[in-house]
Formats: C-alpha cells, structure tokens, sequence
C-alpha cells in the first residue's frame, strides 16, 4: 500500500528524519511508539504532503505528485493539536461532506457516541471549542469519511475517559482501513494493532508484529543494549526480571505476551538511551 525508501527531513541542520525506510500494507494497523521529537508528527506530515523531502513515498506503487490527488483523497487525519480554524462548526462538516466525500448521517452518530450534539455548536466558531470538542469534531470528521488509511497523531489525548473508549471502539469497528496511530497509551490500542514501530532520532528502531505475542501465556525474550549506562533504566528493567550484562549496557530478560505493551511504553521513554532492542521467541541465550 505504502512504500517510504530513505525518506529524510531536516529543519535547518537537524535531522528529523534519517533515510526512514518502512512498508505499510493494506490492512496493517499499526502503533507508532517513540518519545517527542522522534520524529512521528513529521513522518505523518510527509505521507500527508504538507513537508517537501527528500527519498520516495509510493501510495499502491504511486509516487510523486500525482499521489496527492488520487491517494491522498483516501486518508483521513487526525493532528495532535486542532488547527486554529476560525470558521463555524456547520461550515467545516459542510466542507468534510462535499470536499471529503464524509456521510452527514454517519458523522452525526459518530457524534453522538462521541458526545456531542453537532446542532448545538454548529453555529460556533472551531476555534471557541473546548480542546475536548475539537478533538471530537475532528474524530467526526476523520471517521465520518471512507478513508483506506487513517492517520492518528496521538488522537485521544483531549479526550475523557468515556469518549476515549468510545473511540477506540469505533476504531475496531472499521475493520476495512489501514491506520497509523501515534498513542501514548499503548495500552489502549493493543486490541487494535497487529504491528508495533518505534521510531528514535527519525529512523525505525523496532518493527515487530505483535499477532502471535498477544496469545495467552506465550513468552517472548527481549534484549536491550544502551548506549551508555542509566541507572533509574537499570533499575526499570531489573523490576521486570531483566539480567544485566557486568558492563551495565546489556540487558535481557523474558516479557509475558500480555505484558507487551506496557513494557514498549517503559521502553519507549527511553528512546533515545536503547542502542538496539529485540523482542523474539523465548530461547536461552547468554548475555
């Protein structure tokens, strides 16, 4: 479906993104992990077309400009922070609906579920909202369309609780869409996603399908190499079981199929210490 070869961006001399190559097949739906500044909004800004770069971004083979018109009109996006749009709620459904091709009545449940009643704000201005209203129009607008690829940057972080679950299970239930989702609560979409992608300093650390690790009582052997030593890491891991390499740079230890998630979230804050990390079969094997 997508295919990124050694995609990179820089802003002035920073690399945010290091010749980033990865594939994401039809049906996939992955969780992109990784800690701020790895460089995830800016991949998503690049698939999206807003970030000139450089290497190649192919949609089903596609690509260079003329992906923009016939791929991307079959993604839908959700940003981290609402864009400060000063135009009435009704006037944005209004262009989701006959620029976008999203379903008035499908939004209007999706609203509904969400908890917001779109008749009573559709005469505000977007930028008025609460930054939980925003993000629930935004929803509304994503998923009131028939996107193949949805695109998530961290979408249920103005959320409540109960909105939040809502929207995780509207997530399962579109079954036919391939999504990136860049969630700090790996925890929640674990249900959703066969792969998990981290990225660190713009390039992919870990890719690891997750199908086979999320059966009950299987284990799997992770082994994490530092950079340099880190104690309250040290300490994390140990918790977890972890054996230490005398060095204090090497680590492995077994991680419970269920726990998966909530280990890559401890990882994850990590980031940028984790020289390499693995997580396969567990065998024995000495550090």
């Amino acid at each position: 479906m997508i295919s990124i070869d050694r995609l990179s961006k820089r802003f002035d001399r920073r690399a945010v993104l290091d010749e980033l190559t990865l594939s994401i097949e039809r049906g996939d739906r992955i969780a992109l992990i990784g800690q701020n500044g790895a460089g995830k909004t800016t991949l998503f800004r690049c698939l999206l077309g807003h970030y000139g770069h450089q290497g190649t971004i192919a949609f089903d083979g596609v690509a260079g400009r003329r992906r923009e018109t016939a791929a991307l009109s079959r993604v839908a996006f959700v940003p981290q922070l609402p864009p400060p749009l000063r135009m009435p709620v009704g006037e944005l459904l209004s262009f989701a609906e006959k620029g976008a091709g999203a379903d008035p009545r499908a939004m209007r449940e999706i609203a509904g579920r969400l908890g917001i009643d779109l008749d009573e704000v559709r005469a505000r201005p977007f930028f008025r909202l609460s930054g939980g209203q925003k993000q629930k129009i935004l929803v509304t607008v994503a998923l009131g369309r028939a996107a193949d690829l949805m695109i998530f940057d961290e979408p249920a972080a103005n959320l409540d609780p109960a909105a939040r679950a809502v929207f995780i299970d509207l997530l399962a239930e579109r079954r036919e869409a391939s999504m990136l989702i860049a969630s700090h609560r790996l925890e929640e979409v674990a249900g959703l996603v066969n792969r998990v992608i981290e990225l660190d300093r713009g390039r992919v650390v870990l890719d690891e399908a997750v199908l086979d690790r999320l059966r009950a009582g299987a284990t799997h052997r992770a082994v994490i190499t530092l950079d340099a030593p880190h104690e309250p890491l040290a300490r994390a891991l140990t918790g977890w079981g972890f054996a230490a390499a005398p060095s204090g740079l090497r680590f492995a230890g077994p991680v419970p199929a269920a726990e998966t998630f909530r280990f890559l979230g401890l990882v994850a804050r990590y980031g940028s210490l984790i020289e390499s990390l693995s997580l396969e079969q567990d065998t024995p094997e000495e550090i």
